[in-house]
């Protein structure tokens, strides 16, 4: 190879990575959309979650893991890249790495539920399902993604129907008030009233309910085990 031909191809290898390291969010969105809009399609799997979560794990297309293995998803396994040592799996495409993150959605017990528990629509159940089966270990991991679907306005691929709901969502903290509410009238409930005649005795009554004398005296705010006919006993 001559001085020119070999200046010609370290120039053309330059622009590549310069290319790769250049692109811009929209870029990659661009670049991958149709297939992701594709696997939704067939497998009702948000387009906007497909992209988002390619995204956020290949830091759109610029790790080195997107790079050298075609790995958009942070799947690990076996590859035989020499070019980095690196125990995510790689792949010939990065629609071959689409693909099998789907894949992994449908054949794990832990993710495939969210198939018939949410539509192709509902971008934030999805991505707080994934999470919650484990797919990453940061807790902010779904925000994250919902966060990105938002900023770049990825549901816009979704197909969405102009007069799609979406899912009404409780907040925590009405839950637990909720909870709390529940528990406190739960615990009344169970709480039974008894009337002491005449010869009770404490520690047979506790016996009796399964309990024991000082329990009962804590409960009632007794001083004393003595009893008195008519005195009311909570258990």
């Amino acid at each position: 190879m001559n001085l020119k031909n070999l200046f010609l191809t370290c120039l053309t290898i330059l622009l590549i990575g310069t290319s790769a390291q250049g692109q811009t969010i929209q870029d990659y969105v661009e670049e991958h959309t149709d297939h992701a809009k594709e696997l939704m399609r067939e497998y009702d799997v948000p387009a906007s979650v497909i992209l988002a979560v390619a995204i956020h794990e290949s830091a759109a297309g610029k790790s080195k893991v997107a790079r050298h293995l075609n790995n958009h998803f942070g799947i690990k396994g076996s590859n035989s890249n020499t070019e980095i040592n690196s125990s995510y799996r790689d792949y010939e495409t990065a629609d071959e790495s689409y693909d099998n993150f789907v894949e992994v959605l449908q054949n794990t017990s832990s993710f495939n539920k969210l198939f018939d528990k949410c539509d192709q629509y509902d971008y934030a159940g999805w991505a707080k399902g994934i999470q919650r089966g484990g797919y990453a270990a940061s807790r902010t991991w779904a925000k994250q993604v919902i966060a990105i679907i938002n900023k770049y306005e990825l549901y816009q691929y979704d197909d969405r129907p102009a007069d799609y709901t979406e899912p009404v969502k409780v907040v925590t903290a009405v839950k637990k008030t909720h909870y709390r509410a529940h528990a406190r009238k739960r615990r009344h409930s169970s709480s039974r009233m008894y009337t002491v005649r005449k010869g009770d005795n404490l520690n047979r009554l506790a016996e009796s309910h399964g309990t024991s004398a000082k329990a009962l005296m804590r409960k009632n705010g007794l001083k004393k085990s003595a009893l008195q006919p008519g005195q009311k006993i909570r258990f």
